[in-house]
């Protein structure tokens, strides 16, 4: 292969091969199939010198792209997916091509930026200025993080250093009514035992906290140390805890708070700090995602604590070529990676452009968008509206139909390729959930969403 010498010599032509890639997947973005369906590996073998470079895009362009997803665009409707506006887009490619390592602050502007986003973010959701935290890959990530963190405050009500000492002897109990997978999947890997949560009753009728039940169980435990996660809001039916009551609940029993907030938190941006998600300022830590939401691309989550000294506590590195400051800690002392990628740059830079009231905007669109598709269901003949938790979460099901028939309409939808959603379960049936969260999507979408969610469903 040639293009491995001189290869900066090639950038006018890298430069052209991706400005072409990348407009002709932009603009087909509205007539593409929303999810691919070929989707083994290319029939390819590793060679011992390579390809040239024209053979290269070749196989991209004819193998990959037709088969790639298009999670960028406005009817993708599955799990809570944001787009990737223009600006944000274009400051991934700078992340790129800078290819900074934002671990420690020393010798780049790019460690500053991320703490820069970090205040506007507080700013953007009105937090108070004590919260502070990072960027991680994701909410899983985030949420790892926040059941470390709540860890060794557990272990420093018992005298236990559980970063320096392990956490033998840790006495902790977990409560949460409907935690997120990836919150279960964050107390697996911090120990604390995924078959170890006590489940706590939700309301009636939704996923919410049922405050009684939680402090019921509270009040049971005999556990030294107590944490409880809370929801804002829940995965399947946007539904949003209490958190004023949690909150009082908690400093009751000394129990650390946290907040998944990863798309819900959203709606203070429309609701302001009165609405569903008051209280959130009251956490002790709290995730949210970037890359749903606010329209960066993948991957971009975001850990905020108002206690940074235990997450610093938890993730400190003790070698001398890595030494920090204890009051104004790198991001190697504050998370997961010693080696991070430039994930901010897209946050700073779309929090600049747009500014609060362009993303709230698109928040609100959507939310305006997904009351209306919920009111089409309740009137459709062909389907049941099953839940609509006044968010951007919808979940439906084919009128009078079974689980069986509910999971061959996902299917037909998603194969079909106008839209694309997922499945959910509510009150013990299977549902098809459609969460918009794009901030391209526009009423030609909805029109094509109705139209072909009508056909597959008389088909079925």
């Amino acid at each position: 292969m040639t293009m491995i010498h001189n290869q900066w010599q090639a950038l006018p032509q890298l430069l052209t091969e991706f400005s072409k890639l990348t407009e002709a997947f932009i603009q087909s973005s509205n007539s593409r199939p929303v999810a691919g369906q070929d989707i083994a590996p290319p029939d390819l073998t590793l060679t011992e010198s390579g390809i040239e470079f024209e053979s290269l895009i070749e196989v991209f362009s004819k193998q990959v792209v037709p088969n790639l997803s298009t999670s960028t665009g406005p009817r993708y409707w599955g799990f809570v997916t944001g787009g990737a506006t223009p600006i944000a887009t274009f400051a991934d490619w700078l992340v790129s091509t800078y290819d900074q390592n934002v671990s420690k602050g020393d010798g780049s502007i790019a460690t500053n930026i991320e703490r820069q986003a970090i205040r506007w973010l507080t700013e953007l959701f009105d937090l108070p200025a004590s919260f502070d935290g990072l960027f991680t890959t994701g909410a899983t990530a985030a949420n790892y993080l926040g059941a470390v963190i709540a860890r060794q405050f557990a272990g420093h009500q018992q005298g236990i250093n559980v970063a320096e000492d392990g956490a033998f002897g840790l006495e902790i109990d977990v409560f949460c009514a409907t935690p997120h997978a990836s919150m279960i999947k964050a107390l697996g890997l911090a120990g604390l035992g995924r078959n170890q949560i006590t489940r706590v009753a939700t309301q009636v009728g939704n996923e919410a906290t049922d405050i009684a039940a939680l402090a019921s169980a509270l009040a049971k435990s005999n556990a030294k140390g107590k944490v409880v996660i809370a929801s804002a809001a829940t995965v399947t039916g946007t539904n949003f805890d209490d958190l004023i009551q949690i909150r009082n609940l908690c400093d009751k029993h000394q129990a650390w708070l946290h907040v998944d907030a990863a798309f819900g938190i959203f709606e203070r941006l429309v609701a302001g700090s009165e609405g569903r998600t008051k209280g959130l300022e009251l956490a002790d830590s709290i995730t949210l995602d970037a890359h749903k939401w606010l329209n960066v691309p993948y991957d971009c989550g975001i850990f905020l604590t108002r206690h940074l000294h235990y997450l610093v506590e938890s993730c400190d590195v003790p070698a001398p070529y890595l030494v920090t400051s204890k009051a104004d800690p790198d991001f190697f002392s504050m998370g997961i990676e010693n080696s991070r990628r430039f994930r901010a740059l897209p946050v700073w830079m779309s929090l600049l452009a747009y500014g609060k009231d362009g993303i709230r905007q698109w928040v609100s669109k959507n939310i305006a968008q997904t009351k209306q598709l919920a009111d089409w269901f309740a009137d459709s003949p062909d389907y049941d509206l099953v839940y609509y938790g006044e968010l951007n979460v919808v979940l439906f099901k084919p009128s009078g139909k079974d689980d069986a028939a509910t999971t061959a309409l996902l299917h037909a939808i998603n194969t079909d390729g106008r839209i694309f959603v997922s499945p959910g379960k509510w009150q013990g049936q299977k549902v098809i959930r459609a969460a918009l969260s794009n901030w391209q999507t526009e009423q030609v979408d909805l029109d094509i969403a109705k139209s072909a969610l009508t056909e597959l469903a008389r088909a079925l």
